[in-house]
C-alpha cells in the first residue's frame, strides 16, 4: 500500500487502520491468549489431581497401603461433603482461621517497620544481625510448653505461636526489600529536594513491596501450621482438635483425612487468595507483566 504525501492511502488501496485501534486489537490478542494461557493451566492442574486421586484409590484398593490406616479417597470425600453440608466444618474452621489472621497481623504490623529501620540504616542492620541469626532458627513448636505456661491453652497461646513463626520470614524480606532498592532512584528523588520520609513513601517502599508481599505468603503457609499444630498438640479449638478426635475416636479415619482434607484446601485457598491480591496491588511492577516471570 502506498501514501499520498498527505499520510492518506493511494487510490484503490484500503486505508490503514488507526493507530489507536491496532493497539485495541494488540490487547485484545494479549488478554485472549492470557485467558487461555489460564485455563490451559487450570485444565492441566485438574488433570493432575483427578490422576493422583485415581492413583491412590487404585494403590488403596489393591492393598499397597493398608485400608485400616488410609481409607480410599471415596470414602474420604463423602464425608468431606457430609461437613460441609451439615455446617459441621465452619466453628472449627473459623476458629483456625481467627488465629491465622490475628498472628500474622501482629508479626506484620511489628515486622514490617522494624524491616525498613534495619534496612534503611546500616548501624541498626549491625547492631541487631546477631540477635537475629539467633533467634530466627528457633522452632516455633519449641515454644510451645512455654507459651502454654504463659497465656494458657486458648486463642492467646496460638496467636502468639503463629506471630513468632510468621514474624521472620516477613521481616527479611522486608530488610532484603529495603536493601535492594536502586540507589540511583533514592539519589534522585534526593536530588530533587524530597524530603526523608518523602523518600521512604515514594521510592523505598514501593520498591520493597514485592518483597513484602513474598515474605507474607511464605508466612500464610508458616501460619497455618503452627495453628493446626497448636490445635493438635495443646487442644485449642480448631481444625487440628478435630482432627485428634477423629483419630482418638476409632473407626473414623475417613473422617479424620477429611478435616486433613479441609486443611490442604483451607491453605490452598489463602495462598490463592494472597496471590490475587498481590497481582492487583503490584501490577505495575515489571514481575507481573506479560512476560515478567510471574
Amino acid at each position: 500500500m502506498q501514501l499520498s504525501t498527505t499520510g492518506t492511502a493511494a487510490p484503490g488501496e484500503p486505508a490503514a487502520a488507526p493507530p489507536t485501534a491496532r493497539r485495541g486489537v494488540a490487547r485484545d490478542g494479549s488478554r485472549l491468549r492470557a485467558a487461555d494461557m489460564g485455563l490451559r493451566r487450570l485444565g492441566l492442574g485438574l488433570a493432575g489431581v483427578v490422576a493422583v486421586v485415581l492413583l491412590l484409590e487404585i494403590v488403596v484398593r489393591v492393598g499397597l497401603l493398608p485400608q485400616a490406616w488410609f481409607p480410599p479417597p471415596s470414602e474420604i470425600f463423602p464425608d468431606f461433603a457430609g461437613l460441609v453440608t451439615t455446617g459441621e466444618l465452619f466453628v472449627p474452621l473459623g476458629q483456625t482461621l481467627q488465629g491465622w489472621v490475628l498472628g500474622i497481623l501482629a508479626a506484620t504490623v511489628v515486622a514490617v517497620p522494624l524491616g525498613v529501620l534495619i534496612g534503611s540504616l546500616e548501624l541498626a542492620h549491625r547492631l541487631t544481625r546477631f540477635m537475629l541469626e539467633f533467634l530466627r532458627p528457633i522452632p516455633p513448636v519449641a515454644l510451645i510448653p512455654a507459651a502454654v505456661l504463659i497465656f494458657g491453652s486458648n486463642l492467646d497461646m496460638k496467636v502468639f505461636l503463629i506471630a513468632f513463626g510468621t514474624f521472620w520470614p516477613v521481616l527479611l524480606q522486608t530488610v532484603y526489600g529495603v536493601h535492594d532498592v536502586d540507589p540511583t532512584a533514592r539519589d534522585t528523588a534526593r536530588s530533587y529536594g524530597l524530603a526523608p520520609r518523602a523518600v521512604l513513601l515514594r521510592v523505598t517502599l514501593p520498591s520493597a513491596l514485592p518483597y513484602i508481599a513474598t515474605g507474607l505468603r511464605i508466612a500464610s503457609a508458616i501460619g497455618l501450621i503452627l495453628a493446626v499444630t497448636s490445635e493438635i498438640v495443646v487442644g485449642v479449638p480448631g481444625i487440628g482438635v478435630r482432627i485428634t478426635d477423629a483419630q482418638s475416636a476409632g473407626g473414623a479415619e475417613a473422617l479424620m483425612y477429611a478435616w486433613i482434607l479441609a486443611a490442604g484446601l483451607l491453605g490452598w485457598v489463602l495462598n490463592g487468595a494472597l496471590q490475587m491480591a498481590e497481582r492487583r496491588l503490584l501490577h505495575w511492577h515489571p514481575s507481573f507483566r506479560p512476560g515478567g516471570g510471574r
